[in-house]
């Protein structure tokens, strides 16, 4: 037993480790990172007042959606605060993710992101309205989610352009004199103008040439693979289990899975909304299954590795008057933030970091809970996540009801979490009578 082990320590330590470093300081997926954080107030503001909109009493929703005030509907109140906060994601995507690339080289990140802003407005095609006197205007699918991918590409290049440039010193300098804000607006011209040129020539060939926006057009091309990888079953469980395995190593596995996923589920997560909103959130009419709120709602309860189930465990063996010294002691420490998601206690005061003995359960419980809420979505037993983003710190039951409008999301909530703890159990007693017979001296 001991030898095998060394021989995971030994494999953690040579492959994992090594990996999981490169990976969780490769700038590109900070920035990307940071730019969706960016959004995240945003996102949960619109949130709210999508579950208003359609929270399950039809009393409440036949009054919000009858009554009007000047022929307005305060339904359409609501959506048009969701679509002003959630459907702004790509729009403050672009500038979040430029700024943090350019910070990262140690240059205005400020600048950068709104060069980014810029191009993102360039490349975006307008929509016109009226014969006599044209209107122009953006379309918010664009502005939102839908053009997340777009916002990614051009937050990288922008800031990584934005970066050489000034640290190349390829820009106007001002006196010392001149107010650093100023002098900074200066500084940005050069950069600004080769960085909006640039997209500016990219949506002029596009257009020439019949291709459509930059928009549709990378939609279309990453379509499939991104479905492959963030919106099935398989390719979800795939993302869980590097995000356990790196967690393992100490690495914070959200920091470096969420990167490259969370913009597939985030774009999940807003197609549900705008779907609940005309009343047709199914798989007929196209709704995900997997989105954000499947992720941090139904799978990571209590955190990476579905934590949740491992504290009540150790509240369990802390009843049976079994437990030992150590156990009693982490109990209090780890059960009530491990109720609100929080885990850090649980990851680093057990630990699990590095500690073979739960490395199974703590990749295992998070993909049975995937497994399980996929089941139950995909069937129809539970309602489709509408789309509502629930703060990552809300205690299963209320969570789910929130995520799914639904009494059934709690339940299915419950479900899991006796899963979990069923998982956790055997191993986590294992880890205690060890403790117990060291403290005897045995």
């Amino acid at each position: 037993m001991a030898g095998k082990s060394k021989g995971v320590d030994s494999f953690i330590e040579r492959v994992l480790m090594p990996v999981a470093v490169k990976l969780s300081s490769f700038k590109p997926l900070i920035a990307i990172r940071d730019g969706i954080v960016l959004a995240m107030p945003l996102i949960i503001i619109g949130s709210l007042f999508t579950i208003l909109g359609s929270f399950p009493i039809d009393a409440w929703t036949n009054w919000v959606a009858n009554t009007k005030f000047n022929g307005v509907a305060i339904l359409d109140i609501f959506n048009k605060i969701s679509n002003g906060s959630f459907g702004l994601l790509g729009l403050v995507g672009a500038f979040g993710i430029a700024s943090s690339y350019a910070e990262q080289y140690k240059t205005d990140g400020k600048s950068a992101g709104i060069i980014a802003l810029a191009s993102f407005f360039v490349v975006t095609p307008s929509i016109m309205s009226g014969d006599k006197a044209p209107l122009e205007g953006m379309p918010y699918g664009y502005l939102g989610s839908k053009g997340l991918f777009i916002a990614i590409i051009i937050g990288l290049i922008a800031g990584g352009l934005f970066q050489w440039f000034i640290n190349r010193d390829i820009r106007i300098k001002m006196p010392e004199a001149v107010p650093p804000a100023v002098s900074k607006s200066f500084s940005a011209l050069i950069p600004g103008a080769v960085i909006i040129t640039l997209f500016g020539a990219i949506y002029a060939i596009l257009t020439w040439t019949g291709l459509g926006n930059i928009h549709d057009l990378l939609l279309h091309i990453l379509s499939k693979p991104l479905g492959i990888l963030g919106d099935t079953l398989g390719g979800t469980l795939v993302a869980i289990m590097l995000n356990s395995l790196f967690w393992f190593v100490g690495i914070h596995g959200g920091n470096v899975i969420n990167s490259v996923l969370q913009p597939v589920w985030l774009m999940n997560t807003d197609a549900n909304r705008l779907l609940a909103t005309k009343g047709n959130l199914d798989l007929a009419h196209g709704g995900h299954v997997v989105t954000q709120p499947f992720i941090d709602n139904f799978v990571y309860m209590g955190g990476g590795g579905a934590t949740i189930g491992l504290v009540l465990a150790i509240g369990l063996i802390v009843l049976s008057k079994k437990a030992s010294k150590e156990t009693e002691v982490l109990a209090p420490l780890t059960i009530t933030p491990g109720l609100f998601n929080i885990n850090e206690p649980t990851m680093f005061g057990l630990p699990v970091v590095l500690n073979t003995a739960l490395i199974i359960p703590f990749v295992l419980a998070p993909m049975i809970n995937a497994i399980t809420t996929y089941f139950a979505m995909s069937t129809g037993i539970v309602p489709l996540c509408t789309g509502a983003v629930v703060p990552w710190t809300m205690p299963p039951v209320l969570s789910g009801f929130l995520a799914t409008n639904s009494w059934q999301g709690s339940v299915l909530q419950l479900i899991n979490v006796v899963i979990d703890i069923a998982i956790y159990l055997p191993f986590i007693s294992m880890v205690n009578k060890q403790q117990k017979m060291a403290e005897m001296g045995e």
